[in-house]
């Protein structure tokens, strides 16, 4: 009890999820794992191309280099994008409380993500479309191109600090805006971590871009070779995925422990080993100076997505275990909302002007107004004949009248084929037929 009244806990949405959980879970963590992939894209693509056209600023070739890594970035950008909806989705509905909670609690920063996606988006085009325009006057591309770094850097923040808030209802009552949740435990490690792993991705992408037997640069390189470009490409992967060996730890350790497990630390482990593989294969790699995209190499991207499975579905583990506690006093609340409101409906007298307005209501004249009145008048014809011939030939015989008004046919050539009503109950066709032959049509 004393747990109830410290954490904020709230009724659950009694509406049923549009599938099964367990498949909800399934589509949550493979679309995010495709979503983050392009995220990671994007952004190291951008901090390569802004870090090249400063050194291009004093060697042409790395200017070159600058241009043929951004031709990547908008199309990335836009799987990022267009992949994001079924996580974004499946999160809502999976953790709708917990989700939405942290987006109002962190308000204006988070509604923020809009404004600095359009920027982003905007400025990334006009630097894409610039660049010959801007050939004498570099200085100012490169600032063209810094604002959407800056954006890209910064909206990840704001979504791994709201996803950060979510797992954390008992501190809830601490919140009181974006700041305030970044002194949640485990924010930076996380962006940290988020930020390798851009790198690391993107390095490994672009050696793959670069050493395409088919790839031919579309602007001339004066001394950098294609395996230069790999060299660096491949240098750039192994010391961003060497890094997480610091990230990594550091992430893991900041976690607070009511979500920790042994199967969490199994999955992780699990994960350390297939990085270690491929660190070590891509040593080797950079000491042969075999740039080649071999077998060696194949399992490199094996290893490093395997490890990137491990990692998903680590995250997904520590959550589910974050908010077990909160879910099982949630549901608990729900029960007890659910059961008090039902007791309280069942010994509601009705109004008495409620009572009398029911008894009044005929069922079947509900029926035929909503399915009938349509096409069938009282004495006159419309699309069908009037109610007056329909009543004198099923006076007698209601059974027929409910099996033509579920099924009818076609008896008069001068009329359209009536619609059926399969989907009406018996006691409904029963009520609807008893109307039409009872009533006094005038």
């Amino acid at each position: 009890m004393n747990m109830i009244m410290q954490i904020p806990v709230p009724k659950d949405i009694s509406l049923p999820l549009p599938l099964p959980g367990g498949v909800l879970m399934g589509i949550l963590i493979f679309s995010f794992l495709l979503h983050i992939l392009f995220i990671n894209l994007m952004l190291g693509s951008t901090i390569l191309t802004f870090w090249f056209q400063l050194k291009g600023l004093k060697d042409s070739d790395y200017d070159v280099l600058a241009r043929e890594i951004a031709a990547t970035i908008t199309v990335n950008k836009s799987m990022g994008v267009v992949l994001g909806v079924a996580p974004l989705l499946s999160i809502n509905v999976l953790y709708t409380i917990y989700f939405y909670s942290a987006n109002a609690m962190t308000g204006y920063a988070w509604i923020s993500i809009v404004p600095w996606v359009a920027l982003a988006f905007l400025l990334l085009y006009l630097h894409k479309y610039t660049w010959d325009r801007f050939a004498g006057n570099r200085s100012f591309h490169i600032a063209i191109l810094s604002l959407p770094m800056l954006s890209f850097l910064v909206i990840p923040f704001i979504f791994l600090t709201n996803i950060n808030l979510m797992l954390f209802p008992e501190r809830w009552n601490e919140v009181h805006g974006f700041l305030s949740a970044l002194a949640l435990p485990n924010v930076f490690p996380r962006y940290f971590h988020f930020l390798a792993a851009s790198l690391a991705l993107t390095g490994l992408f672009l050696f793959i871009y670069f050493g395409r037997k088919t790839y031919t640069p579309a602007h001339a390189f004066n001394r950098l070779q294609q395996a230069d470009l790999q060299q660096m490409m491949l240098n750039l992967t192994l010391g961003a995925t060497g890094s997480q060996l610091i990230f990594g730890p550091l992430l893991f350790l900041t976690l607070p422990s009511k979500g920790v497990s042994w199967s969490l630390f199994f999955v992780i482990v699990g994960g350390v080993v297939f990085a270690l593989a491929a660190l070590v294969l891509m040593w080797r790699m950079q000491v042969s100076g075999n740039m080649a995209i071999n077998r060696r190499f194949m399992l490199i991207v094996a290893s490093l997505t395997v490890t990137v499975g491990f990692m998903g579905t680590g995250r997904h583990i520590y959550r589910e275990n974050a908010l077990r506690t909160h879910k099982e006093l949630m549901a608990a609340r729900t029960k007890t909302h659910q059961e008090a409101a039902k007791k309280a409906h069942e010994n509601l007298p009705l109004p008495k002007e409620t009572q009398e307005l029911l008894s009044t209501i005929n069922p079947g004249q509900e029926l035929f107004q909503s399915h009938c009145a349509v096409c069938h008048a009282a004495a006159t014809r419309l699309v069908g004949p009037p109610m007056t011939e329909a009543s004198a030939i099923y006076a007698a015989n209601p059974e027929a009248l409910k099996k033509w008004i579920k099924a009818p046919g076609r008896k008069r050539p001068d009329y359209p084929q009536m619609t059926g009503f399969p989907q009406l109950t018996d006691q409904q066709l029963t009520d609807l037929s008893a109307y039409v032959l009872g009533n006094k049509w005038n």
